[in-house]
């Protein structure tokens, strides 16, 4: 540990912070870890998967010395109700986060034993602080394990105890910084967490937001567009651009949040060039890549729409990747490339698979993007789902009906397994010149989990087969939300971790919980089912 009293910094937790904050947590509570009652791998991951924004670490120089774990909840009426550790957090997994929720819970916070006094504590309350005046929430709230309980607990009870901290009369290691630092004492909580120390008693704790605003009563709506697009020649670029800048303006005249154009949409590009074999024409078809890029990147910040740019071949590394361009509107681009090639692609185009998914924080929601083939694979969506995305968007190109529907059921199928919104988008039409794209087949549509809160059929909106248009609908971000806690069936919530498990090498991967019945944390009181 630095000698010096060098001031703590904050930032987020990463994966590989993650071994480093087991032997942390550990230090921090030797007691607790006696007792095998702290923080395992699994926990973390779980963290970091379902909230990752909430868990923060302290750096002193280039070491963790200092971190803290939060989740979001939802305590309706009652936001002062008693409840327990195990209750409110799940069992330590978070997996009771509630992104519609108005109140930041504070899970945990732990300090290396040999860096009190650098300030490391009151780093990482401002560091939540911000956060939950940076996500507009109502509240702090906490409990707080009554540390210096064991030394009174002959002469006062637990709630006379609490008061003569709050009075300054006794100084107790954990509630007195906690009212230094802004936070009011609601009440005690008994049974709260297997703790020596508190003889199992708790502070309630509270810290309102100042700075809070009420959202109002209305639900978190998005609008989708879907560009089922006529494939026809072309003159030029020129002539292409206009017909991409044609179908934004509609979206952004109905004032959609999201447009969503087919895969290879960029192919009539070819109609107005000579090429021998369709291996040269989508070589040919990547030369105009930096022109497609700027031009959609353009259209996105004039409109002020996420625009996600059906997809197009991309030289990358000696080979061409299938990438679908996600343009924001502040001017950032992302590249997903499709993950699975289907044998006509490789066989045709010699196209090759990518390597990586991405969760892409957009101003109206967290989405991703699975291209065609791509959805008929449930591990990929279900990672994306796993890492948070609300809505997947599926551009796709298939030539006959029985193609199409294999895209069609799957994305209804990832739709209603992971309890988000899918839209998907392809080309129509005939273009007779461009070998390999004879002609096309396509139904638009947006599909929804299968439950009360939405459509009786799972459907939102769907386009006439093989008509040109765009379909335009709205999306209740708060009904997907709901029905992930309290919908008829909750299949994110009652997955089998202990018979199923998704692994991948992806870098940014989480992969999903590991949760044993027993082990790190131990055996808790919990009062799961009432707890928020």
């Amino acid at each position: 540990m630095p000698a010096n009293k060098a001031k703590a910094k904050t930032r987020q937790a990463t994966l590989n912070d993650i071994d480093e904050l087991v032997q942390l947590n550990r230090a921090a509570y030797p007691t607790l870890a006696e007792d095998n009652i702290v923080w395992g791998r699994s926990h973390l991951e779980s963290h970091l998967r379902i909230f990752p924004e909430g868990q923060i670490v302290a750096v002193v120089g280039q070491r963790i010395v200092g971190a803290c774990s939060s989740l979001i909840v939802n305590l309706g009426p009652e936001p002062l109700r008693f409840h327990t550790w195990a209750g409110i957090t799940d069992s330590g997994y978070f997996t009771n986060h509630d992104p519609t929720g108005d109140t930041l819970y504070g899970a945990d916070v732990y300090v290396h034993p040999e860096a009190r006094g650098l300030g490391v504590g009151h780093a990482l309350y401002e560091a939540r602080r911000k956060l939950c005046q940076r996500l507009n929430l109502r509240r702090i709230l906490a409990g707080g394990r009554l540390w210096n309980y064991q030394d009174h607990g002959d002469k006062f009870t637990a709630e006379e105890y609490a008061r003569r901290v709050e009075l300054g009369e006794f100084r107790d290691l954990v509630l007195s910084f906690q009212l230094r630092e802004g936070f009011v004492l609601r009440g005690v909580m008994p049974n709260y967490l297997r703790d020596p120390h508190s003889k199992n008693y708790a502070s309630l704790i509270e810290w309102l937001n100042p700075d809070y605003k009420h959202p109002g009563k209305g639900p978190r709506k998005v609008r989708v567009a879907c560009v089922q697009k006529q494939m026809r020649k072309v003159k030029d670029f020129d002539d292409f651009a206009n017909r991409v800048a044609y179908f934004t303006d509609i979206a952004a005249d109905y004032r959609c949040d999201f447009v969503l154009f087919p895969e290879f949409f960029t192919v009539p590009l070819l109609s107005c060039e000579q090429v021998r074999s369709p291996v040269e024409g989508i070589k040919r078809l990547a030369t105009h890549t930096h022109k497609f890029r700027k031009l959609v990147t353009s259209l996105a910040k004039k409109y002020g729409i996420t625009i996600i740019a059906g997809s197009h071949p991309v030289k990358m590394d000696g080979q061409i990747d299938n990438v679908a361009i996600v343009c924001l509107p502040d001017g950032r681009s992302v590249d997903q490339p499709k993950i699975h090639i289907t044998p006509n692609e490789k066989k045709w185009w010699g196209i090759t698979g990518g390597k990586g998914l991405h969760v892409i924080e957009t101003p109206k929601a967290k989405i991703g993007v699975l291209i065609c083939y791509d959805v008929e694979f449930p591990e990929a969506a279900r990672y994306l789902a796993d890492e948070g995305i609300e809505i997947l968007f599926v551009p796709f190109c298939t030539d006959n009906r029985q193609g199409y529907l294999r895209v069609r059921y799957c994305a209804q199928a990832r739709a209603i397994e992971n309890q988000i919104y899918v839209a998907i988008a392809g080309n129509v039409g005939n273009l007779p010149d461009v070998e390999n794209m004879d002609i096309n087949y396509a139904q638009s549509a947006v599909f929804t989990p299968s439950d009360f809160a939405f459509p009786r059929d799972g459907i939102a909106a769907e386009a006439d087969s093989n008509e040109e248009t765009v379909l335009i609908c709205d999306l209740d971000l708060d009904a997907l939300h709901t029905s992930r806690s309290m919908g008829t069936v909750t299949p994110r919530l009652d997955r089998r971790p202990d018979l199923f498990k998704i692994t991948t090498s992806l870098p940014t991967s989480l992969g999903s919980i590991d949760r044993p019945d027993e082990g790190p944390l131990g055996d808790q009181p919990t009062d799961r089912g009432n707890s928020g």
